[in-house]
């Protein structure tokens, strides 16, 4: 009886089993008749597998063009399918969970399998249920791989927002749009709605943050945040102008430390209060613990922002000092510093507000074309800026002089930048209108970064310059003090004063110049730059070879400033700083020039360094150039290490009165393969360096040597020799240039038939001299001689006459 009923149970779930997918059906279709009257047809079956298949081959397309896609217009439509594609596979797994659901509620009717020691359940059963089991597994993977293509077309969507957010960063050549596009103000037309959300979800946080900080235990520190905050900026700034020029006028010593102290003075502390006061504000609404991070990373970048900002107007102060005319360190008539007086604040206000726009896109990840729109706006601004500042000083400098006026004198260099200001306002522009946004807004940050770095340098350098003069000028207490506890004289405390202020100098630019090339507008701190220089001193940075345009324009930029700083070195070194010491003029062109060489090899090491060529990848030049030495260029390579030991060993030196190969003439230069002599006609001989270090070369000056002035003069032979010889000596001695000691001797150099040799030697001071002090003392001899009638020995004549014919007397 109990089989029986086991038996009975079974037939019973099997017949349930049968008539589950019927009543399911019944229940979500209509009646027959209704069925019969509707005309829509009838769904069309879904095949997963052939579905999944289209939709991974799709998945496949989409990555393989994005790989190659170049243009914004591209991204976008591919931007367009990876959505379309994820919804689609949403659609293919919301219609696979139905027939999921269907065989989950048929193996609940079969219930689990018997355990162990039960009653075994029949054959039908247990292929029904591993039947339903099987098509439950293959569900659950399709709908798996749905889920894996849906979540990477989601992600490929993303990654296509990264890809054009980075464009509009590097790629200068990536066109998205005129400005006066419609695509281009769509975002304030026609905004997003996923962009809306973001930005609404974005600003409750910031009213979050805000009634956080207005909670009862957080409004007494809020309001005296503010309050300080308020304080500090209205009054903060006005206050520190009057404490430093009462710190100048009453600390300093007189003289131009004072106005460049001030500058600088002025520039920093405008950034301390302006900061100062940002901090305080930040303070009273992100202190709160429960303030979300997106933003407190907010607020850390508009702090970041503000900084530069206040850099900008201070920098704005320290050059056009309104209120201190006679303490601006730019030759800038007082009119146009009036003129410029906005242009500061205005520029510092556009980078503020839009660069936090920037970072609000970048934090909350609104779309590329909300970027696209606050990165043009910024640039529109920042170029109308760059463009009517100089229009407006050329317009005022013509109006000064119509009036009459004279206008400050301008250099070639200040000329240089104010053109460069004014073609790159227009080249942002131009961008912006034929939709080079990306470019412009290169060209934006690069404008603000490189003229906020060359003022810094041009304020530090007026700073340095004026500081060692008056540290070491003894007009100073500092300069007595080590005049007189050092015991130097005035001359030794100038060469100090010119040494460290060029030192000084040296590292101001060299840091400029990392800063130019690896800084960046809003991420850039001091302590950036300064482990940036390490890390470029240590070698770090060029494992690998990779260059890209922009690190080409570096290069040329590190080698133009590079040959720059070179030139104005050398000038320095060779005009300013060796004519202070004791140095002979040799040393000191041999010094120039062995430091130009160095500094050569130096600038061209710096610029391919810029260009991202790593050292160990250069072996392929060394190969190149060992062949082209082996073939070609061993004599360059003699002739420069000749030029290296001419200039370290100093066999000869330039003014050194030399002979070579038949040459003689003073050396005017050494240069890195051959070296210039001057000959006594003014006309100059080329001599390879390397004929200086193998062949025999006469130094006539070397060791201070002197010179020798040695006639010989024939006489005949019934002369009295020892009247002669006195009369040569007189006029010898008579000569001015004729040294004392030693003293001038004569010679009896040759008895012969033609006459009596004497020979008269002196010397003087300088080997240069014998030949202008022969030609005096041959005039002097000849009028001695003809006063005591001694006659010079003249050559005999040996005279051949052919006796005439003889007469032989026949007729």
């Amino acid at each position: 009886m109990y089989k029986f009923s086991q038996l009975f149970v079974q037939f019973c779930l099997l017949i349930a089993l049968t008539l589950v997918p019927v009543w399911a059906t019944a229940a979500d279709s209509p009646s027959s008749s209704q069925t019969q009257n509707d005309s829509t047809p009838a769904p069309v079956k879904i095949v997963a597998s052939v579905e999944l298949s289209k939709l991974q081959k799709r998945l496949d397309a989409i990555k393989q063009q994005v790989s190659t896609a170049t243009t914004d217009s591209q991204l976008t439509g591919l931007y367009n399918d990876s959505l379309t594609l994820a919804n689609d596979a949403e659609a293919l797994s919301a219609a696979l969970h139905p027939d999921r659901a269907q065989i989950q509620a048929q193996l609940d009717v079969l219930g689990p399998a018997p355990v162990q020691g039960a009653m075994p359940e029949t054959a039908v059963v247990a292929q029904q249920r591993n039947a339903l089991n099987g098509r439950k597994a293959q569900l659950d993977s399709q709908i798996e791989r749905v889920q894996s293509i849906k979540t990477g077309a989601t992600n490929l969507s993303t990654q296509i927002v990264d890809i054009r957010r980075n464009a509009l960063r590097t790629q200068m050549a990536f066109n998205s749009g005129s400005i006066l596009g419609g695509k281009f103000w769509s975002p304030l037309l026609e905004p997003r709605s996923e962009d809306q959300r973001r930005i609404n979800d974005f600003r409750q946080q910031i009213e979050d943050a805000w009634a956080l900080s207005w909670q009862p235990d957080w409004r007494v520190g809020t309001s005296i945040f503010l309050l300080l905050a308020a304080a500090i900026w209205i009054s903060g700034v006005r206050l520190l102008d009057y404490a430093l020029a009462w710190l100048c006028t009453h600390w300093l010593p007189e003289g131009h430390l004072r106005r460049s102290f001030l500058a600088c003075a002025t520039a920093l502390t405008t950034v301390l209060a302006l900061g100062l006061g940002a901090e305080l504000l930040l303070l009273a609404f992100t202190r709160h613990p429960d303030v979300s991070p997106a933003v407190l990373d907010f607020g850390n970048q508009l702090f970041s922002l503000t900084l530069f900002s206040a850099l900008i107007v201070g920098l704005g102060r320290a050059f056009l000092s309104i209120r201190r005319p006679t303490w601006r360190l730019a030759s800038m008539s007082n009119p146009i510093a009036l003129a410029l007086r906005s242009t500061p604040k205005m520029l510092a206000v556009c980078i503020l507000l839009f660069g936090a726009v920037e970072q609000v896109n970048n934090i909350i990840g609104t779309s590329v074309s909300t970027t696209i729109f606050g990165n043009g706006i910024a640039a529109l601004l920042v170029g109308l800026i760059a463009f009517i500042s100089p229009v407006r000083v050329n317009r005022l400098r013509r109006q000064l002089a119509a009036n009459g006026e004279q206008p400050e004198g301008r250099s070639t260099l200040a000329g240089l930048i104010h053109l460069s200001v004014c073609l790159t306002g227009i080249s942002i522009l131009l961008s912006l209108l034929i939709g080079y946004i990306a470019l412009a807004r290169f060209l934006t940050y690069e404008l603000i970064w490189v003229g906020m770095v060359l003022s810094c340098l041009y304020l530090l350098l007026y700073l340095v310059n004026d500081l060692c003069e008056s540290l070491f000028s003894t007009q100073n207490a500092s300069g007595k003090m080590l005049k007189n506890s050092l015991n130097l004289d005035e001359r030794h405390l100038a060469q100090a004063a010119t040494l460290f202020s060029a030192i000084g100098k040296t590292l101001l630019i060299l840091l400029a110049a990392v800063a130019l090339f690896n800084g960046a507008f809003g991420s850039t701190t001091p302590m950036t730059l300064f482990n940036k220089a390490i890390e470029m001193w240590g070698g770090k940075g060029l494992e690998k070879l990779n260059i890209v345009p922009s690190s080409v324009m570096h290069a040329f930029l590190c080698l133009g400033i590079g040959l720059y700083v070179l030139r104005t070195a050398k000038r320095w070194l060779d005009k300013e700083f060796l004519p202070k010491t004791m140095m002979d003029i040799g040393i000191r062109s041999s010094l120039v020039t062995l430091f130009s060489n160095i500094g050569y090899v130096l600038v061209l090491l710096m610029t391919l360094a810029t260009l991202g060529i790593q050292w160990n990848k250069l072996a392929w030049i060394v190969s190149a150039l060992s062949v082209g030495i082996g073939f070609g260029l061993q004599e360059i390579v003699k002739n420069f290490i000749s030029g290296l030991i001419l200039l370290t060993e100093r066999p000869v030196k330039v003014g050194d009165l030399i002979s070579i190969a038949g040459v003689e003439g003073d050396i005017r230069r050494i240069n890195v393969r051959a070296t210039e002599i001057q000959l006594g006609d003014r006309s100059t001989v080329i001599v390879p360096n390397s004929q200086l270090i193998s062949q025999n070369v006469r130094n006539a000056t070397m060791g201070n040597a002197q010179g020798v002035a040695t006639i010989a003069l024939t006489f005949p032979l019934d002369i009295d020799p020892e009247q002669v010889r006195t009369l040569l000596l007189d006029a010898y001695e008579a000569h001015e240039s004729i040294l004392p000691t030693p003293a001038p001797s004569v010679k009896f150099s040759q008895l012969g038939p033609e006459g009596i040799v004497l020979s008269v030697t002196g010397y003087v001071s300088s080997p240069r001299m014998v030949s202008a002090a022969k030609s005096d003392l041959l005039f002097e001899i000849l009028k001695r001689l003809r006063e005591a009638k001694v006659a010079l020995s003249s050559p005999r004549t040996m005279i051949l006459q052919q006796p005439a014919p003889q007469d032989s007397g026949v007729e």
